[in-house]
């Protein structure tokens, strides 16, 4: 069967909260992106582990409300397991585009998620 002139439509999830203004900003530049509330939904362990792996320290987001509550213990712990216990303390957002992921949202990161879509 010929596909000439079909396209095949690149899925873009973007892991955030809903209520993240700068979440709400990268929803509005990429439309066809489905947003993962991480408060509701969660992130998929191989996406955690992926994103650890690509941005170590940098997927936590130390600066939050929620990093400030945690007792000193509770800071020490894994990345991986504080985000899954915690998952607002990820930076956000994280966007996965395909096989490539992305994290925050500026000009220069909202230019190369168009360019693979």
């Amino acid at each position: 069967m010929c596909t000439c002139g079909v396209f095949r439509q690149m899925n873009v999830i973007l892991y955030g909260l809903k209520n993240c203004d700068t979440c709400r900003k990268a929803m509005k530049t990429l439309p066809q992106a489905r947003l993962c509330d991480v408060r509701v939904d969660g992130v998929p362990e191989s996406v955690l582990t992926a994103a650890l792996t690509q941005f170590g320290p940098a997927l936590l987001n130390t600066r939050s409300t929620t990093w400030r509550g945690l007792s000193e213990a509770e800071r020490v712990a894994e990345p991986l397991a504080l985000l899954k216990e915690h998952p607002a303390l990820m930076k956000r957002p994280l966007i996965a585009a395909g096989d490539t992921l992305f994290l925050s949202w500026n000009s220069k990161i909202e230019a190369e998620v168009k360019a693979l879509l």
